[in-house]
């Protein structure tokens, strides 16, 4: 009875093992070519027939398609995770960072320093500084240049700031309404930056002083007046990096917009990059110029809301240019001139009459 069961239990162990081996060897038998391969690559075993063809596709390489178009043989874009990595890491954070930094200087600086005055005061007398064509080109160009860039700062940052907000569902409406109003009014920025290069290209060469004026920072470094022409220096340098910058906006804008013209996906990602990095740049630096043509200096807004200046601010920031005002005038007296309160004007002759 005692040898009886021992070998019954035998048999059973060597059962269990040997069922147990079985399941083991199935599992494992079949992973060793793979772990032969991952040691050593070379060593032998039949090799994928796909590997050279993705590897083909992996690298960019066109193929064979009866589909004809741009890049219709390319598979793999290779350069489209570089572009996406650049987007996503390096020209949304540092473009936000440029923009809260430079908007946190401005807020500073007025805290700390203020509006600049006219020195001695409102004269009470008014000339001419902008005709209403100058103004309505310059509006023109303003509300097309914001309406893109809140579109397109919207495209851009607007998944991490409205989502939270409006939710999935409200940010892809608001998202597809900027989207279409940025393809639309977008090619119409390249008129009105045309149309302020002709306008006002010709106060905005270099001229004497100018080097001086940045120097000394338009006269907040060392104090003192500063003499300028109809546009100082700092002027001339916003007037050059909008319209430089608005052509590289409008050109690699019209190359997204209008994908119909032979561009590949290498193109348009190019395109992409120059017009996010332009975009912010030219951005950051209106932040400037508004701020100083509204709070920052005043007497400023004037000149382009009714295109007035007083004679005093003229004096304190571009006395060449009121010294030319005067010669065209003859005299002093025969400055076109506005009254404080609006109204009728006088005098017999204006620098740059309305068109």
């Amino acid at each position: 009875m005692v040898t009886h069961k021992l070998t019954s239990g035998r048999h059973r162990r060597i059962v269990v093992w040997s069922f147990m081996s079985l399941v083991a060897l199935t599992l494992l038998l079949p992973l060793i070519p793979y772990a032969v391969a991952y040691v050593s690559p070379e060593a032998g075993g039949v090799p994928n027939p796909g590997t050279e063809l993705w590897r083909a596709v992996r690298s960019g390489d066109k193929g064979t398609t009866q589909v004809q178009g741009v890049d219709t043989g390319v598979l793999i874009n290779e350069y489209g995770e570089a572009w996406r990595h650049f987007r996503m890491q390096q020209l949304i954070p540092f473009g936000a960072m440029l923009m809260g930094s430079v908007l946190a200087l401005i807020v500073l600086f007025y805290m700390v320093r203020g509006p600049l005055r006219i020195q001695g005061g409102a004269s009470g007398k008014k000339i001419q500084r902008f005709s209403v064509f100058e103004r309505t080109t310059h509006w023109f160009t303003v509300s097309l240049f914001w309406l893109l860039a809140l579109t397109g700062l919207i495209l851009l940052y607007g998944r991490f700031v409205l989502i939270p907000v409006l939710g999935p569902d409200g940010f892809g409406l608001t998202a597809s309404a900027c989207k279409e109003a940025h393809n639309l009014f977008g090619p119409m920025f390249l008129i009105a930056i045309l149309m302020m290069f002709v306008t006002f290209v010709k106060d905005n060469i270099y001229a004497r002083g100018d080097m001086t004026w940045l120097l000394k920072g338009g006269g907040m470094l060392g104090g003192g007046h500063v003499s300028a022409g109809r546009f100082n220096a700092g002027e001339k340098i916003w007037f050059w990096i909008a319209v430089l910058g608005g052509l590289v906006l409008s050109g690699s804008g019209l190359v997204l917009d209008m994908a119909v013209f032979g561009q590949g996906r290498e193109v348009m990602e190019i395109s992409h990059l120059l017009h996010g990095i332009a975009a912010l740049v030219v951005i950051t630096v209106s932040f400037g110029h508004i701020y100083l043509g509204t709070a920052g200096v005043e007497g400023t807004i004037g000149s382009m809301t009714n295109g007035y200046v007083d004679e005093a601010w003229a004096k304190s920031h571009h006395d060449r240019w009121y010294a030319e005002v005067k010669a065209v005038a003859g005299d002093e007296s025969e400055v076109d001139a506005e009254p404080v309160g609006g109204g009728a004007t006088t005098g017999v002759a204006s620098p740059a009459r309305d068109i």
